[in-house]
């Protein structure tokens, strides 16, 4: 919704959800500027309300592609300005991403997290974010000094850039391990920061 004063923008995405269509519906996304699959949208899954599935049936702008083509990131950074947004459980103060299980136990797979990051990355003007609520729904913190126990990394602390929290935002990319600690516990819940 925070788009819709934008124009053209392109969408080469593993999940093609609701959230797309009144972009699409308002001209916002036309897939006009893209080097590849221009005027397409790019998707290997759709997941949805029926009105997504009714949007995509048959249409010519809607171009479905298994994931070795979607998820593919040399693929992925042959359009220019990729920004890829992905989400996380938790994040060390290194800059490991977790997205797939809390501990030991797994929430959800990682998907193409690491596949857009790294895609994104390699865009010319690209930019890769990982966008997180400071805190859990319990009231945890998701920046912690270490990844709980057992907890898969999805996306290495090399390859992160940009994290965003309601905090603010920071550059991880290049900083040493304590640049990195001190910027990410300046988005963390003020209640957590000390």
């Amino acid at each position: 919704s925070q788009l819709s004063d934008r124009r053209d923008l392109g969408v080469h995405t593993e999940m093609f959800a609701d959230g797309l269509l009144p972009l699409v519906e308002a001209g916002v996304v036309t897939g006009a500027r893209k080097k590849i699959d221009r005027g397409k949208i790019v998707a290997c899954f759709l997941m949805g309300t029926q009105k997504v599935y009714d949007f995509a049936h048959r249409n010519r702008m809607v171009r479905m592609r298994d994931a070795a083509y979607t998820n593919d990131p040399f693929i992925i950074a042959q359009n220019d300005n990729v920004v890829a947004i992905n989400s996380a459980l938790e994040i060390d103060l290194t800059g490991q991403v977790c997205a797939d299980s809390i501990g030991p136990y797994m929430y959800s797979g990682i998907g193409g997290q690491l596949d857009f990051i790294y895609g994104a990355s390699r865009s010319r003007g690209g930019k890769a974010i990982i966008a997180i609520a400071s805190e859990t729904g319990k009231g945890e913190s998701k920046i912690t000094p270490f990844l709980k126990q057992g907890a898969g990394v999805a996306t290495p602390r090399h390859l992160v850039h940009y994290v965003v929290t309601e905090y603010g935002i920071v550059n991880l990319y290049g900083k040493t391990l304590q640049e990195r600690a001190a910027l990410l516990i300046s988005i963390a819940h003020p209640r957590h920061r000390e």
